[in-house]
């Protein structure tokens, strides 16, 4: 209802409450102490539900009616007993008094509840800053987050240290870049009432970092001023939780670049000693045997090749760290990758007996073969190395809801609990293995990026003495 329209409803509901009031007490004939109880009642019932204004014209009628039909002489706006003047007098300002005390009492409810509400605003938006800490997206959802949360047409957003304008929508509504500017140069508010506009500047203590504008409804200066100082304070946030995590990303990749060079080094030394070794024999000394100079052609071979596979992991984790690999995912048997990686690694194998166990109807998997290859000779190659001579290895495979479990498993030395979930992060190796055997500790931590790639999941089980169990899950194709 229209506010001009809803006080007109007022005034007529307060004429024909004093006009019922009225009739039912000449019907009754309630004496005059009743009838003015009953009109006082009707004043606060109008000053209840309507303004001030409202209430003061009940409580005039209510007199004016008072007088007229009860007291003496009746139907006459004459008072004959100078008491009743008292009595009259008394009853306009009893009933003015309690329209002003109902008056204060409604504007003091509706002032509490609009706080209440101002601040339940404020604490949602609050909770909205606190979503994102990557600053161009925190930017350019504020503006957004205002028109939410206050309920304004449109909101803007201007910092000190950016030439942009972050903006809820396309259209200016007023909020123009030179006045936003303007407010951040000067650091004082700027409202128009008579345009719906308000500027605001954006504070870190004493230090003015921007400024914000919101058009299409008048907030309170002290909601205003909250804004501003949350506005500020979660740009500043989010601007160092970023240059934080840039300097965290940094050292991270300091620490690691330090660990490949300290693995790597360490593991190119033994091939290269044995390769220098062996030329240096074969140049230095013309008297060895056919069989002999086999003997050190073939150390020089295996050697080159183990310096090569070192480069060939070394170059792959760095593409995987830099998301620069390729995955052609298809539907194919597991079947397939489980014997290409046994053919390569027959030698390494040959020491062990080896047992498949895959069900001829097997579903098909959706996987690159290739890198599922290069995850299966990674595990079979652990499982040769850690595990005694003639120590059996299995593989198995089985579907299990809608997804395909490969198993890998030796009778290694096994792998403690608190070291399972660490034996698949990068250049890390088994305490007690780092001198027996060696690696680069890659391998494992490429396994699990490539499962990772095609929404699987790697892991192990493992019991001291008694070997470990590594597994991977792929998708049904």
């Amino acid at each position: 209802m229209k506010p001009a329209a809803r006080i007109g409803v007022g005034y007529l509901i307060a004429t024909l409450l004093v006009a019922g009031i009225t009739l039912v007490g000449h019907r009754l004939q309630l004496n005059q102490t009743a009838i003015a109880l009953a009109f006082l009642l009707g004043v606060l019932g109008v000053s209840a539900f309507y303004r001030l204004q409202q209430a003061v014209f009940t409580s005039v009628i209510a007199t004016l009616a008072f007088n007229y039909y009860f007291l003496p002489p009746i139907r006459t706006f004459t008072v004959a007993d100078p008491q009743n003047w008292i009595a009259l007098f008394a009853f306009l300002v009893t009933a003015v008094t309690a329209s002003e005390l109902s008056e204060r009492a409604r504007r003091g409810a509706r002032s509490a509840v609009e706080r209440r509400q101002e601040l339940e605003r404020l604490y949602a938006f609050s909770q909205l800053l606190l979503s994102s800490d990557n600053s161009a997206e925190l930017l350019n959802s504020i503006p957004r987050y205002i028109v939410e949360s206050f309920g304004v047409r449109s909101a803007a957003i201007s910092l000190s240290n950016r030439a942009d304008i972050y903006r809820s929508g396309p259209n200016v509504d007023g909020l123009e870049s030179h006045d936003l500017q303007l407010v951040c140069l000067r650091g004082e508010p700027r409202i128009e009432v008579d345009k719906q506009l308000a500027f605001m500047p954006l504070r870190m203590g004493m230090r003015v970092v921007g400024s914000v504008g919101v058009s299409g409804s008048l907030l309170s200066r002290q909601t205003m001023e909250a804004i501003g100082s949350m506005v500020g304070i979660a740009v500043e946030r989010a601007g160092a939780v970023e240059k934080l995590s840039r300097t965290e990303a940094a050292r991270e990749s300091e620490q690691l670049r330090s660990l490949l060079l300290d693995s790597v080094t360490h593991e190119f030394r033994t091939p290269l000693t044995a390769i220098k070794a062996s030329v240096t024999s074969l140049l230095g000394n013309s008297t060895h045997t056919p069989e002999q100079e086999q003997e050190l052609l073939t150390i020089i071979n295996e050697e080159s090749d183990r310096l090569n596979r070192l480069i060939g992991e070394a170059a792959e984790m760095a593409q995987i760290d830099a998301n620069k690999v390729e995955f052609h995912l298809e539907s194919s048997p597991i079947r397939h990758p489980v014997d290409e990686a046994l053919e390569d690694l027959k030698q390494l194998l040959a020491q062990h007996p080896v047992e498949v166990r895959i069900p001829a109807d097997l579903p098909l998997a959706r996987m690159d073969a290739a890198r599922i290859k290069e995850v299966l000779v990674h595990l079979l190659e652990n499982a040769a190395k850690y595990s005694p001579p003639d120590a059996p290895i299995r593989v198995t495979a089985e579907a299990r809801n809608q997804t395909i479990t490969v198993s890998v498993a030796d009778r290694g030395p096994g792998i403690d609990d608190f070291e399972q979930p660490l034996v698949f992060e990068k250049f890390y190796r088994g305490r007690n293995q780092r001198v027996q055997v060696h690696g680069t500790g890659m391998g494992l931590a490429i396994c699990k990026a490539i499962i990772e790639a095609h929404g699987g999941q790697i892991g192990v089980t493992s019991q001291l003495g008694h070997g470990s169990v590594f597994y991977f899950t792929l998708p049904v194709g």
